[in-house]
Parts: C-alpha cells; structure tokens; sequence
C-alpha cells in the first residue's frame, strides 16, 4: 500500500489538471461508471443463482455460538452509516495516514479540479512539472516491483500451502465455499470475458497482457496495493491511453468490487438463513442491490469484505458467530476475490479506452 496510495493521489490529480473540462473527461467517467455497475451487479448475480442451485444448509447451533470467540468484537461495533461518514475526510493528512482510499480520491479530485480552475501561469506550471515528476519516479518504483513478482509467487505458494494444510475447508462449510469461490470463477473465466468480446476485444489477450496485475493482486489481497502494477500493466503491456488508465483505474479500485459484492450477498443470505429469517425471492433481489451499492463504498484493502459483511450483519442481528468459522478460509476468499477485482479492473479499463478509441 506503501506505494498504492500516492499512486492514486497523483494520478486522480495530474489527469483530471489535464484533461480539464474536455469532454473526454465526461465520456471517460460516465463509461467507466457503467461498466463498473453492470460488472458488478452481474458478479451478485451470478452469486445469488449459485446459492439457490447449491442451497448450503444451517450449520449446528453449537458451532455458530463458538464462532463468536474468533468474531472481531470492536469491528462488530462499527455500523455501516459510521463507515460511510469516515469517508468523508476532516483533515488532508489522516486519510494518508490511514490509508483511506475512498478519502484520497475525495481529496485527489478535489485538488485536481482546483488545478483545472486556476488561471495559467508559471506557478500552476511548476505544480504541475512537479506531479508529474513525483509520478514518474514512482513509476519508476513499480517497474521494480514487477521485476520482485515471481518472489511474491513464491511467497504466496507457501502461504496457500499452510493454509490448507490446516485444513481450511471444513466439511460444515464445503457448499458455502463452494458457491463463493464458484461464484468467482465464473465471473472471473466466463462473466467478464464475454463483456470484452461484446466490445470486440480478445479476452485471452487482455488477460494475458494483465496478468502481473492479476497475479499480485492475489498474493497481496488489496487492489489499492496493486493499483501501481494494474497502471503500468495497462499502459506498458495492454496498450491503453494513460489519460485512461490513470482515471479510470484509480477509481475502479476503491468502486468496481466483484468478487466483494459476490460475498456480501452470498455471506448476509447464508447468515440470515441461519438465523431463521424468511428468505423469499423479493428479499433476495434487494440484498443484491444492498451488496452492490456496498460493495461500491468498500475500500481496497486486505479483509475490506469482511468488515462490512460483518457490520451490515450487526445490524440486522444476524448471527455473526458464523463469520468466526469463516474467517480462517477467508484468505484464501481474499486471494481469489481480489484477484478477480483487479481483473475485473483492467476490463473496465480496457472497455473505455476502446470506446474512447472507436469514437
């Protein structure tokens, strides 16, 4: 994240000081926008279908009350209304300091639309040469960690390897994983492959072009902290307009959430099962709609999903104990759901820069 989250400040702030009031900035956002919702909403989709195909059933009542002792009791107390307020930013230092993605890119418009409105002049230059070699030497960084990747591979395998060497599937909760990780995948393979070719792109190529992106977004679980690769990536490998690239990227991260809309869904609906509460098809479509526009305000960040599910669930009285017995599986969730985000990402990005391209 160390790098991740200048990399958005800057970005957010040089393009939108240079793109000013063009209409591509408009085109640019507004595309971006839609595919983020449509990607996002087909990835709950397809979440709702699988459990209604898989059904999991209740686990034994024994099991969720032993749950609550691995439940985060502080994290348990924060309600999604505190969440949203803590987006808005009351100073310009604490949401660096807390890594407040959502905060940061509140902030980095603000002052790139500042940038936008002031007249011309040799000071406005000197900023602006100044952003802009700030980002240059960062890019310069990332090229550094791209090289380190294979380690991170490797580092990751190990991490895998102890984790289901402690056995993190466990037999109560085989079906549950079975749709969030089956959820994923079909997003990930099918869902958003078939988004690129409905805009004449090859998906094969694009993945392949982005799959240092996608491989450290599953080792590092935060898409704030891949943001600097997803950007190189794009524009070295894909072949995307930096204007593009440096917009829409920075804002997919902190609002095109995939695979978390796919697990606030699928989670609230196997807890609120759980807990006895009537589940009809009305009541499911609404919780789709309710992950969606979660999933939308959740930050980048390691474990982000799973502090909001178990916050939404708080507040219904859901019986969070269960989120105790998922938590030891969840890295592997993280992994896989952050892997599909930054995926999910780079075809929102490579969707716009082709539209803007075909204009």
């Amino acid at each position: 994240m160390g790098v991740g989250i200048p990399t958005i400040a800057l970005a957010v702030i040089t393009t939108l000081a240079s793109l000013g009031n063009q209409a591509d900035t408009g085109k640019i956002f507004r595309h971006a926008i839609t595919y983020t919702l449509l990607t996002t909403i087909a990835a709950a989709a397809v979440g709702l279908v699988l459990y209604n195909i898989v059904s999991p059933g209740n686990l034994p009542t024994a099991l969720v009350q032993s749950g609550m002792a691995d439940v985060p009791q502080k994290l348990g107390e924060t309600s999604y209304y505190d969440h949203i307020l803590g987006v808005i930013p009351n100073n310009i230092i604490k949401p660096f300091a807390e890594g407040n993605v959502l905060s940061i890119l509140i902030l980095a418009a603000a002052a790139g639309i500042a940038l936008t409105k002031m007249p011309s002049s040799d000071k406005k230059e000197v900023v602006m040469k100044g952003l802009f070699g700030l980002q240059d030497l960062l890019f310069m960084l990332i090229h550094g960690l791209i090289w380190a990747l294979p380690l991170g591979i490797v580092a990751f395998a190990a991490q895998l390897s102890a984790q289901f060497s402690a056995g993190i599937v466990m037999a109560s909760l085989g079906k549950y994983v079975a749709v969030i990780l089956g959820g994923n995948v079909i997003q990930f393979f099918i869902i958003l492959p078939l988004f690129l070719l409905a805009r004449g792109l090859n998906p094969v190529r694009t993945l392949g072009k982005m799959m240092p992106a996608v491989l450290m977004a599953l080792f590092t679980k935060s898409s704030a902290a891949t943001l600097p690769v997803t950007m190189q990536t794009a524009e070295d490998r894909l072949g995307v307009s930096n204007q593009v690239s440096r917009f829409v990227l920075p804002i997919c991260t902190t609002i095109n959430m995939n695979g978390c809309a796919a697990f606030i869904l699928v989670t609230s609906l196997f807890l609120m099962q759980n807990g006895g509460m009537p589940l009809p098809w009305t009541t499911m479509i609404l919780w789709l709609f309710i992950s969606v526009i979660s999933a939308v305000g959740n930050a980048g960040v390691p474990m982000g999903c799973y502090f909001l599910t178990l916050s939404l669930m708080s507040g219904i009285n859901a019986p969070i104990g269960i989120m105790g017995i998922i938590l030891p599986i969840y890295t592997i969730i993280d992994m896989v759901e952050t892997a599909e985000n930054v995926w999910s990402d780079s075809c929102v990005c490579a969707m716009v820069d082709k539209d803007l391209k075909d204009q």
